[in-house]
């Protein structure tokens, strides 16, 4: 084989043709290099030296000079002994691994990993844990679901609502900002320790943060459209999501608060939309829940996969329930200033009959909300009995 360089410099991008000459010989194949530029000699010598290549002149100096090159052992087996990451195709066969080696760190996966690189420390490392074959679907109708906070929601629309009805909305949207700040925390702290070997969990995760900061932003926002602070935050909600924040397991993370928890979340989101009294809180609300449908419809996936391929795992999940459920026994749950507040929404005035119907219609909702959480349950391969009673154990805070 034979590369010639012209008068090209070695500097100039002549290593280039070099390098791609090299690239289909075996340790210790040979290239004749021409050239007549003339510091070719010196900068050819000191790259052949730095890479690992030998070199030796095959003619005496002069211009049109050549210079054998063997290709260095260490640099074939720099290819050599590199392994692929799985596939780029989440699709393939194979492509995403049990469980990916601590030195494929940061690679994309699909790409050769050149042997001793540095081996990282991700604790999320094994399939089973994390991994969702609806994960790219779910990312890519996220990124297309993607809503601007500025435009999707009529700030600018006119609505005259009596004092007690906008405290009711500024109560339980400062209750849903906490809520919302939960489902942020968790994802975030779990996507950090999740190896990036699973592409698509990781991206799932991050576009469910980024949804869930957009959420505190419009809830925030509509609290404060017309009143100068946000409501009352109890001890009791928080110790209820101060239990999400703390679960140490993914898996578990996940059900408690993606299944159950925005599962929940999504009935009540629907339910405000509906009973909404103006039409900013109808949007904020609308909006959300397109959101939220995807954080659970990833859960259920997930989980779903996850109790498929290791069925005494249920055991595990009913435990974190009553684990919870135990924690929280001597909290108030849902604090009254949150139900009054609902059933303020539901009920769109102040006479007896008004208020008798919007009770009905919190009540409506609760047992909604109870039958979702069993249709989930049964859905993870639950009973009928143990559905419900592990719907019945779930925390009055309905995250």
């Amino acid at each position: 084989m034979r590369v010639d360089l012209g008068d090209l410099g070695f500097d100039e991008g002549g290593h280039l043709l070099l390098k791609r000459g090299l690239r289909s010989l075996p340790a210790g194949g040979e290239v004749e290099v021409a050239g007549s530029h003339p510091d070719l000699d010196l900068h050819l010598g000191t790259w052949c030296r730095a890479e690992g290549h030998r070199i030796r002149p095959a003619t005496a100096p002069g211009p049109g000079r050549i210079w054998i090159v063997a290709r260095g052992r260490a640099d074939a087996a720099r290819l050599e002994g590199a392994v692929p990451a799985g596939h780029a195709d989440a699709s393939r066969p194979e492509a995403v691994a049990e469980s990916p080696p601590a030195t494929w760190g940061l690679a994309a996966r699909g790409a050769l990993v050149e042997a001793g690189g540095p081996a990282f420390g991700f604790p999320l490392d094994r399939r089973i844990e994390v991994w969702s074959d609806d994960a790219a679907r779910l990312y890519a109708q996220a990124v297309a679901a993607q809503w601007d906070p500025a435009t999707a929601v009529p700030w600018d629309a006119r609505f005259d609502l009596p004092d007690e009805v906008e405290d009711a909305v500024v109560q339980v949207m400062t209750y849903l900002v906490e809520n919302e700040t939960a489902a942020l925390v968790v994802p975030s702290r779990f996507v950090a320790q999740m190896h990036p070997h699973f592409r698509e969990v990781m991206q799932l995760l991050a576009i469910q943060a980024a949804d869930e900061a957009r959420h505190i932003e419009v809830f925030t926002r509509r609290a404060l459209l017309r009143r100068a602070a946000p409501g009352l935050s109890t001890a009791g909600g928080q110790a209820s999501l101060k239990t999400l924040v703390e679960e140490p397991e993914f898996p578990i993370a996940s059900f408690l608060l993606s299944v159950l928890g925005e599962g929940t979340f999504l009935i009540l989101l629907r339910f405000l939309a509906q009973h909404a009294p103006d039409p900013v809180t109808e949007a904020v609300t609308r909006l959300a829940a397109q959101d939220e449908a995807r954080h659970v419809a990833f859960g259920l996936s997930h989980l779903r996969r996850h109790v498929a391929e290791d069925p005494a795992y249920r055991g595990r999940l009913s435990d974190a329930v009553r684990r919870r459920h135990d924690a929280l026994r001597h909290t108030a749950g849902l604090n009254s200033l949150v139900f009054d507040a609902l059933l303020v929404i539901a009920a769109g005035a102040w006479d007896t009959a008004a208020l008798r119907r919007g009770n009905q219609r919190v009540m409506a909702l609760l047992r909604d909300m109870d039958a979702g959480r069993r249709a989930s349950l049964e859905r993870l391969g639950f009973s009928l009995e143990e559905a419900a009673e592990l719907s019945g154990l779930h925390t009055r805070n309905f995250m």
